[in-house]
């Protein structure tokens, strides 16, 4: 991929996330899909899937990925068979850890509710638009961007390590950390813990991370990139 197609994939999703502000998407689609206005409950609020599976499951198996990143970099100064590899392992590695912390972060200052907080959808507290400044007294709010989706996401390391040497094998990392994404993001959606909008920002985030430590970490080849 040139700089071009990376500038553009981080432009269209900015716009699609400006039309979701602009028309109320993200409270379109929540009603659509998500939300039984019938019951006043979220489908996946109390779902095995959404909760078990793939919330405190993929939660595990997210961490579990970092944490053995970060110990095959450090073996890598040990085991020599490693060592060829100890940029790669170490670019992977501050990918799984920062993205999360980066949108964990963002997620303690930017002070949004989580959906199922918002009076329209069984919470009570009122809504406050994406232009409209929230209303002093409000308790503090840590629901946006999606954190949990984002740790699904920093997976985008690994397209970007076997971009050069591993086309094929770069692109299936590509889609299965989209679709494994996007199945962390539907699961958080349906039980109500964040809006599209949340998990887009986080993928963008998440590509842009990914991107700059590629870029800038040395991995990359400038004429390539």
């Amino acid at each position: 991929m040139k700089v071009g197609v990376h500038v553009w994939i981080v432009g269209l999703i900015a716009a699609v996330l400006f039309m979701l502000a602009l028309f109320d998407g993200d409270l379109l689609i929540a009603r659509h899909f998500f939300f039984d206005t019938a019951t006043q409950e979220w489908i996946g609020r109390h779902e095995w899937w959404a909760n078990e599976l793939l919330h405190t499951g993929g939660r595990n198996l997210m961490r579990l990925v970092g944490v053995l990143a970060i110990l095959a970099w450090v073996t890598s100064f040990k085991w020599r068979r490693l060592a060829t590899y100890r940029a790669e392992l170490g670019y992977f590695a501050a990918c799984m850890v920062l993205v999360p912390l980066t949108v964990g972060f963002l997620k303690q200052v930017t002070n949004v509710d989580c959906p199922w907080d918002i009076q329209s959808f069984g919470g009570t507290m009122p809504l406050v638009h994406w232009f409209e400044l929230r209303p002093a007294g409000l308790p503090h709010a840590a629901c946006f961007p999606g954190a949990h989706s984002s740790s699904a996401f920093a997976l985008f390391g690994l397209f970007f390590v076997w971009r050069v040497t591993r086309p094929t094998l770069a692109m299936l990392a590509l889609l299965g950390t989209l679709i494994l994404g996007a199945l962390f993001s539907l699961a958080q959606q349906s039980r109500g813990a964040h809006f599209l909008s949340h998990d887009l920002v986080s993928a963008m985030l998440a590509w842009v991370i990914c991107l700059g430590l590629y870029r800038f970490g040395g991995l990359h080849d400038a004429k390539r990139l």
